[in-house]
């Protein structure tokens, strides 16, 4: 008989090694040609919601590769930056200090237990993390996250892809791309697709319904919503028209749009 499901599961560190940081995680091209000067597309996105300056105190939980804390440097912010991965420290701390970002501080610490006083402070970034948590463990982020801004302070979520886009859209997309023979680039798991690794690291993506709901119920208030990379595809005319209409129109772009955005403050 096989045993039941752990009670409070959660992933192992180890599963987020220093290949998987720097071939797989988010914005890992950018990362290795520049060490960082550059961005992601989707990493710039969420950073500029954060609207960081001089002076103010910014947490970057799950900040991998660190080089977002490069960013708030560069803004005069003072940044720290936490991971539960080991691999994920010893990169932000090697990058860090080959770019004279050693005053940074950049330590291994749980989501679910921030080790930081409350109301430190004046933003909080979780980019690409809540994916990766269990219910219970986002929840448990979500309330730290809470606990550690200031009263005025603002929390910034990003998470890919779209629950919504998987569950439902996907298997209308791998469907018509195994029509038009372009079946082997789309698994039959949407959490393969583009990124293999996502398989055993991805185990709770959300929609901009449930993101809205698990805020609110963690004592958050702000806007949630979705977009998607921008598309340039050379590709007929009838397909492009489509692809407008399902990505901009209600309640089309609610299952294929796939990123998820949240900007949110503490309930009064």
């Amino acid at each position: 008989m096989a045993a039941p499901p752990a009670k409070h599961p959660s992933l192992s560190p180890d599963l987020y090694t220093e290949e998987y940081f720097r071939a797989a995680c988010e914005g890992f091209h950018e990362f290795n040609e520049t060490h960082g000067e550059r961005l992601s597309r989707r990493l710039q996105a969420a950073f500029a919601l954060a609207e960081v300056s001089a002076d103010m105190r910014v947490l970057d939980v799950g900040c991998g590769r660190g080089e977002i804390l490069r960013h708030c440097a560069r803004l005069g912010a003072r940044a720290c930056g936490v991971d539960y991965a080991p691999a994920a420290v010893s990169i932000a701390r090697k990058d860090g200090s080959r770019n004279a970002l050693n005053a940074t501080p950049v330590s291994r610490a749980d989501a679910k237990a921030l080790p930081f006083p409350d109301g430190d402070f004046d933003r909080v970034l979780l980019f690409d993390v809540v994916e990766h948590l269990f219910p219970w463990e986002m929840k448990q982020a979500l309330q730290q996250a809470r606990r550690v801004l200031q009263r005025d302070g603002l929390l910034v979520v990003h998470t890919a892809p779209n629950a919504w886009y998987d569950r439902y859209a996907y298997p209308f997309v791998r469907l018509f791309r195994v029509l038009c023979g372009q079946g082997a680039a789309y698994p039959a798991n949407p959490r393969a697709l583009n990124v293999a690794a996502n398989v055993d690291v991805h185990v709770n993506e959300q929609s901009a319904l449930s993101l809205w709901l698990a805020l609110r119920r963690a004592g958050f208030r702000g806007q949630v919503w979705l977009q998607s990379p921008p598309q340039s595809r050379n590709e007929h005319a009838l397909l492009a028209a489509l692809r407008r209409v399902l990505f901009a129109w209600p309640p089309f772009r609610w299952f294929f749009q796939r990123e998820v955005f949240a900007v949110a403050r503490m309930a009064a």
